[in-house]
């Protein structure tokens, strides 16, 4: 995985964390059953529907956390008059489409 942190951080309320967080815990719990379906042998259609469930899962959660930056450190930036938060925003979704 190439470097994507640039030493920037993002203050997050509660609410947006625990939500976050919630998301990231049922997806890891999908994992984990994927996981144990593999071990125990089970057919290949039901493992790929399950990874499906968690794509859509990880999509789902990128949505959310895309608004949430777009909401809050794009908008503010771009009122602090910092414009090169849109070329970043731009890249990012960039590497999001690949």
């Amino acid at each position: 995985m190439e470097n994507c942190c640039n030493n920037k951080t993002k203050k997050r309320n509660f609410i947006e964390k625990k939500d976050l967080v919630l998301r990231l815990s049922k997806i890891e719990g999908q994992v984990r059953g994927v996981k144990k379906m593999v071990e125990n042998d089970v057919y290949c259609t039901d493992i790929l529907i399950q990874v499906s469930a968690i794509t859509a899962a990880l999509n789902s959660f990128n949505k959310v956390l895309l608004s949430n930056h777009i909401n809050t450190c794009v908008a503010d930036n771009i009122q602090q008059g910092n414009m090169e938060v849109v070329d970043e925003l731009v890249r990012t979704l960039q590497k999001l489409m690949k």
